[in-house]
């Protein structure tokens, strides 16, 4: 790989420092697999380098709601930027009407699997429906099976210290503006925007549209089974060590 200047930069960008041991993060390791959803979106941008802006603002916005959604977790109220709150507000009733339990000391909580070698930070744990898991919060325009693996991972290192962990969801936070005539969607992210309609809906397709008010939406789906994400987790942690294995040897992880 030569994408790092220097073993600092690699160790720095790839992993964490835990207990004066070195190990490789979820989040860069995930990064292995092929996106075709991320391929799509550069191939809907004029160019790489409008395509390289528009992701930056976008994951700019998608911290600025994952820091509101911490916060809130964690009893706060967060200064919530005009930007971003229509997500935040749906973000606080959706907690509410489910009556969701989150625990404060596992919300942005570092984790490490010593017997697997790798690391990561945890979203939070949350009972939902009396039932206690991983709650893994996303800002994308879809839930995309990639969120599996990394869920997965840290469910492996969490389940040790938490025996009645059982289950994982994925939280999607997000906001868009509604057509009043056919139902079709709004979404603006960093700073483009793009309309969703119903494949195949000849009405939607022919709407000329009117927008009603920016308003949060959130979607949760939940992902028990976690043997066999866990294992395509480890397969492609296997590969990205493949692939920087110069790197690994240096900072003496291989």
């Amino acid at each position: 790989m030569t994408e790092f200047s220097s073993l600092e930069e690699f160790q720095e960008r790839s992993g964490y420092v835990i207990r004066d041991a070195w190990y490789p993060r979820v989040t860069k390791i995930v990064e292995i697999k092929s996106k075709p959803a991320l391929y799509r979106f550069y191939g809907r941008m004029n160019s790489f380098a409008e395509g390289e802006r528009v992701k930056k603002q976008s994951a700019g916005e998608g911290t600025m709601i994952h820091e509101a959604a911490e916060a809130i977790m964690l009893g706060k109220e967060p200064v919530v930027p005009s930007s971003i709150a229509p997500s935040i507000v749906a973000f606080r009733e959706f907690l509410e009407t489910n009556h969701i339990k989150v625990t404060p000391e596992f919300v942005e909580r570092r984790l490490v699997n010593e017997d697997e070698r790798y690391a990561g930070t945890l979203d939070a744990v949350a009972e939902i429906g009396g039932k206690v898991g991983i709650l893994d919060i996303k800002t994308s325009l879809e839930i995309y099976r990639d969120y599996n693996l990394q869920t997965a991972a840290y469910f492996a290192a969490l389940a040790p210290t938490i025996p009645e962990l059982e289950t994982r969801w994925i939280l999607r936070i997000d906001q868009h503006k509604k057509c009043k005539k056919c139902g079709a969607n709004l979404r603006m992210k960093g700073g483009t925007i793009r309309v969703r309609t119903t494949f195949g809906n000849p009405f939607m397709q022919a709407c000329t549209h009117e927008w009603g008010p920016l308003e949060g939406a959130i979607e949760l789906k939940e992902f028990p089974d976690w043997h066999d994400d866990f294992a395509a987790f480890l397969g492609a942690k296997k590969l990205w060590e493949w692939e920087n294995v110069d790197w690994l040897k240096q900072v003496g992880y291989l």
